[in-house]
């Protein structure tokens, strides 16, 4: 291969590790505020319940709103490192779905292209992609570990 052309499985992979940079960065310190400073609890009162005048059930509002902060925070931290990572953007790929489904009843024309449509395209982006191309993670490099064995 000639020196100067680059070789497209290392841009793959590049791409790869950049787009789960920045999503699992963005999740994990969604996560890390509503979990740390905010508190889970003060995250579902503030923005879940108000959602409680809708057919939701209060319950699930609760019981959604104090989860998915954990969840932001863990599968954020998953896709950083490049660990379980299909199980953390199908993970991430509810959250955004749970978003999205939450705004409807209150706001069906909400603005979707600030929030949730960034985050899906890297999370389609990266989901898409072959893992084996992913080099710069532990998923990968598990992968490489255990074939060779």
């Amino acid at each position: 291969m000639p020196q100067d052309k680059p070789d497209n499985n290392w841009n793959k992979s590049w791409a790869i590790l950049f787009a789960r940079l920045v999503l699992g960065l963005i999740f994990f310190m969604a996560g890390v505020w509503k979990v740390f400073q905010l508190g889970p609890l003060e995250h579902a009162r503030k923005y879940f319940l108000p959602f409680s005048n809708t057919f939701l059930p209060v319950w699930s509002l609760w019981a959604t709103g104090v989860v998915i902060p954990f969840i932001e925070l863990i599968a954020g931290a998953l896709v950083i490192i490049g660990l379980r990572t299909r199980d953390a953007l199908v993970a991430l790929g509810f959250v955004l779905a749970i978003v999205t489904f939450g705004h409807l009843p209150k706001e069906p024309l909400y603005e979707f292209h600030t929030h949730v449509i960034p985050r899906l395209a890297l999370l389609l982006f990266v989901l898409l992609l072959p893992r084996e191309e992913d080099r710069f993670s532990i998923d990968y490099l598990l992968i490489k570990r255990f074939s060779n064995n």
